[in-house]
């Protein structure tokens, strides 16, 4: 089994990675991002893939380079991160939920009751 989804670029799901270890705090903001090169070494890739993924992100401003250093995580790249992917989130799950919730006539109050329970089943505490 492979470890990247073959169905997209590996230099993206390299930046998405990334994004999530900034996301759970695995890479702190000032914190140090392993190389280009060691990102190749532990996932067998070429170097130039790993580079495009993280030069992905230092396009959005989420990664900074310290000349002979190496790179590092910017200053609210977190809050970058965060506000991304509950775009993502938002458009990729609560649309379409949104939308066959209209299509069966569940209203709002009982679309949020069905989150509601399931947050309690799965999570076993009420959302917040």
């Amino acid at each position: 089994m492979s470890v990247f989804d073959e169905a997209r670029p590996i230099f993206w799901q390299i930046a998405e990675r990334i994004e999530g270890d900034i996301l759970d705090g695995a890479l702190p903001e000032e914190g140090q991002v392993p190389s280009t090169n060691e990102i190749a070494a532990f996932y067998r890739i070429n170097p130039a893939t790993a580079a495009k993924g993280v030069n992905l992100l230092v396009d959005e401003g989420l990664l900074y380079k310290r000349r002979g250093i190496g790179m590092f995580v910017a200053p609210g790249a977190r809050a970058i991160v965060l506000a991304k992917r509950r775009g993502q989130f938002y458009r990729q799950y609560v649309q379409p939920v949104a939308a066959e919730a209209r299509k069966l006539g569940i209203g709002v109050a009982e679309l949020t009751e069905l989150l509601h329970r399931s947050a309690v089943e799965h999570e076993g505490t009420p959302a917040p």
